[in-house]
Order: structure tokens, then C-alpha cells, then sequence
């Protein structure tokens, strides 16, 4: 395995992130459940079968050019990962250091990072076969018979170990949670629906988290003293949160109305709040717009935060050659404020939702530029006053999401579209102010799900997202 500076020609692309299972049965399967996320999550751990040979692989962080090796980023730049065209890269924030993950596994197609170990220098990757939807063969029906893969790749040694290979429970099985070094939260994919399990790294000692039928769980989020699990559950009475002990017992139903969607609970820096979104999804079919909602772990002084499905939810961009997206979330920074994307008054997606049609490739959305109006900037609310403060310009035909602080505070990563074109990665000051591009991606064919790498010694379990 060895990172490149130039890669060869893209991979197909990764599995397409947008929507979710539509508002509510347990049987309905989501992309989000992806980092990337989700990071994947979103944005996406190790044992032990196929390691690549240190002697005649080159380091994954050895710079080919110079032959040397990069230190872990102690400044305040930091590093990220993103992903383009179904690979996955590295780059410092001031934009230097672009190095592309290669990983030479074979019938791997894409690539996706996924949660990071307590040391901060090891994280889980996703791999995926060639998908097994596609024309005739329904998205709810085939793609979790596609067969997946979990690794843990070392940045500074460049090791790559496969994980999960003993007692696997499905061939599609995708990184949840890290909730500690030693063990991991699974989603399993059957035809019956999905289930989430917590086993040790090599796939041994399989205890279930949720239960068989009710419903797809996905967006788990680790409480900072690593003891509690908060996740959304597509149960057949909706959208759910719930928390959890990191065994799944001791749950606790945080918010649930069948009006409402709710989703992607994230915990606060202090452990006590969550913040999640609710979308009105009987008017709004597409899930294209949401509501930033608050609540404590244990479902006290629930409330909302926004109104007028004031956030965009369901990201959608790109043209008919070359399309993508993925669900958006609210962010926390570490002084205790909530970043998200908000929509200008009236907006409306180029990508525009068929709710009469049957949803066969679980994007179900016919381009139409010409009626596409508005667009989404970014902000800052503090959940205490509900005070909100803009954060990037309110442009006509800018759609600027999936905002993250760096690890020392100091730095945002967004993405920016414009209507009709691929995201690019933008970085700015933590107030918004310097904004400045990153990359394009591959290919200068689009950039989305960024992650910020921890800072050296603050390294933690748990998702990247």
C-alpha cells in the first residue's frame, strides 16, 4: 500500500450517499449509514490475515519525492482525509502534502476512512467489491449482497490489516463505532434488515447491540467518557433516537413522533447534550430540508433549535454526467456551539425528488437546473440563546455544507457546490473569515466528506464524523 501524489485513473465511483430509508421501514436499507459520513462517518477496523510486507511496501506516509517520511501535523493547519471518485486522500490545510491512498488489495473498488483508534495515528477503512445493484437489480434488494471489507491502516508504519474475518455474520458489513481499541459496533446487512453487533476486532465474540426487525440503526455517536451510544433507529414507527449503554442495553428513546424524522443524535463536548435534526418528511418526501433539534441524553428539555426547516438535510449536487451527495449533520465546536447549514429563504434543489415514482436506485431525482433557486450558507447557533451567526456568504447559487472544526478550534473544512457542479473543499478560520480553496479532488471531479486527522496524542475511539 503507498500513498501517490498523482493516482492513475479514478475507481467508480463510491456508494451514492443520498436520502435515507424513507421515513421508516425496518426492512428499508441507507447509504448514510456510511461515514461518512459517514464518515463516514463517515464518513468507516483490524486483525490480522492479509498485513502488507513492510519490506516491499512502501510506507503509506512516505513522501515519494523526497523518500522521507512526514511527521504527524503538530501545527495548527492540521490534516484531513476526503474522498473523490471512490478513493480517499490526505492533504495538509494549508493545502500541502496531497498524498492518494492506494491500496493494492485485490477486487477492492472503493475505499472509505472510518473511525480512528485512541492513538490517532491508526484508523478503520471500508472497502467495497463491485456493487451488485444496478440495472434490474434494485438498490433495496441487492446492494448489501455486496461483499465488504475492514481494515486497519497504520499512517505512520503504512501497515494495512484486514479485520473481521473470523465468524463473519453477512458479506456486507460496514465500521459503526469504535468504542474502545479492542472492540467494535457492526452494521450487519441481511436480507431481513440490519442489525448493529458488538464484536472484537477480528469478527469473534458477535453480541448483538440492537435487535432482529426492529428497525435499520445507523449515526451512532460515542459519548466523550466513552460509556454511552446514541444512534437514529429507522423503526417501523419512524425515525428515532435513542442512547444506549455501549453493550445496547440500558436504552433510553430520546425523541419520537410519527411527524417526525429524526436523525443524526451527536453528542456535545461535555456529554450533556445531543443535537440532531427533524425533518417534516410528509411534506417533504426528499428529505431535502431539516430542523437543528437538542435534548439531553436521557430525552429531558427536548426542543428545537430552528424552525421553518431551516437546514439542508438531504445534499444533493453535481449534473446528470456526474452526481453525488449525502446527508448533512449538525457539527459541535469545542466551545459548545452547533455548526450547520442553512438554507436561504426559498430555496429549492436542482435534484428534484419523484415521490410518484418507485425509488429503485434509492436517489429517485430528476435534474432540473432551470427551477433550482437560492442556496445554503453556513452558521453558528448557540443552543442556549438560539442566537444564530452567519458564517459564509449568503450567495444566490452557492451551496456551502458538511462544515467541522479542527481539532485545536482554529479552522472550519466545508463544502461548496454551485448548482449544477461538483463540491470543492474550502477551509476558513474558525469564525469564517480567510476562506480559501482546498482541493477540487481527483481529477478536479469533486471533493466531499472531509475529516479532520486528530491532533497527535488526543487521538479517541469512536467515528470520524
Amino acid at each position: 500500500m503507498s500513498l501517490s501524489p498523482n493516482p492513475p485513473g479514478a475507481a467508480a465511483g463510491p456508494a451514492d450517499h443520498a436520502g435515507r430509508a424513507r421515513h421508516g421501514g425496518a426492512r428499508s436499507l441507507s447509504r448514510r449509514r456510511f461515514l461518512g459520513h459517514g464518515a463516514a462517518a463517515g464518513v468507516a477496523a483490524a486483525a490480522a490475515s492479509t498485513a502488507m510486507n513492510a519490506a516491499t511496501a512502501d510506507p503509506v506516509s512516505k513522501d515519494p519525492e523526497s523518500g522521507e517520511r512526514p511527521a504527524m501535523s503538530t501545527g495548527r493547519a492540521g490534516r484531513l482525509l476526503f474522498t473523490s471518485q471512490g478513493r480517499t486522500a490526505l492533504i495538509h490545510a494549508d493545502g500541502s502534502g496531497l498524498r492518494w491512498f492506494d491500496f493494492n488489495e485485490p477486487d477492492q473498488v472503493t475505499w472509505q476512512p472510518g473511525p480512528f483508534f485512541s492513538d490517532g495515528k491508526r484508523l478503520v477503512f471500508l472497502s467495497m467489491e463491485a456493487r451488485r445493484d444496478g440495472p434490474g437489480r434494485p438498490f433495496a434488494q441487492f446492494y448489501h449482497q455486496t461483499p465488504t471489507h475492514l481494515w486497519v491502516h497504520d499512517l505512520v508504519s503504512g501497515t494495512l490489516k484486514e479485520i473481521l474475518t473470523r465468524d463473519r455474520l453477512a458479506p456486507f458489513c460496514t465500521p459503526a463505532l469504535l468504542v474502545s481499541d479492542d472492540r467494535l459496533l457492526v452494521q450487519v446487512v441481511r436480507d431481513s434488515g440490519g442489525q448493529i453487533y458488538n464484536m472484537n476486532l477480528d469478527g469473534s465474540e458477535a453480541r448483538e447491540f440492537t435487535q432482529a426487525g426492529e428497525g435499520l440503526p445507523y449515526g451512532l455517536s460515542l459519548s466523550p467518557d466513552r460509556r454511552r451510544v446514541a444512534y437514529h433507529l429507522a423503526s417501523p414507527e419512524g425515525y428515532q433516537i435513542w442512547t444506549s449503554n455501549t453493550e445496547g442495553s440500558e436504552r433510553v428513546r430520546v425523541a419520537a413522533h410519527p411527524d417526525h424524522l429524526y436523525f443524526g443524535p451527536v453528542w456535545s463536548p461535555d456529554g450533556e447534550w445531543l443535537v440532531f435534526q427533524s425533518c417534516h418528511f410528509r411534506d417533504d418526501p426528499g428529505h431535502d430540508w431539516s430542523d437543528v433539534w437538542t435534548a439531553r441524553p436521557d430525552g429531558r428539555d427536548l426542543r428545537p433549535l430552528t424552525d421553518g426547516q431551516a437546514m439542508w438535510f438531504a445534499a444533493t449536487y453535481g449534473n446528470p454526467r456526474q452526481r453525488g451527495g449525502g446527508s448533512n449533520g449538525a457539527a459541535w465546536t469545542h466551545d459548545g456551539r452547533v455548526l450547520f447549514p442553512r438554507r436561504l429563504p426559498g430555496s429549492k434543489v436542482p435534484w428534484e425528488f419523484q415521490a410518484q415514482r418507485p425509488d429503485t436506485d434509492h436517489f429517485n431525482r430528476d435534474y432540473k437546473p432551470d427551477s433550482a433557486r437560492g442556496g445554503v450558507h453556513l452558521c453558528r447557533l448557540d443552543p442556549r440563546t438560539r442566537a444564530i451567526t452567519p458564517l459564509t456568504a449568503e450567495t444566490p447559487g452557492t451551496w456551502d455544507f458538511r462544515a467541522s472544526e479542527s481539532p485545536d478550534g482554529a479552522s472550519l473544512v466545508f463544502a461548496r457546490a454551485e448548482t449544477g457542479g461538483t463540491p470543492a473543499l474550502w477551509v476558513a478560520d474558525a469564525d469564517g473569515r480567510h476562506p480559501r480553496l482546498l482541493t477540487r479532488g481527483l481529477h478536479d471531479q469533486g471533493a466531499d466528506h472531509p475529516v479532520w486527522l486528530p491532533m497527535p496524542g488526543k487521538g479517541k475511539t469512536g467515528s470520524p464524523s
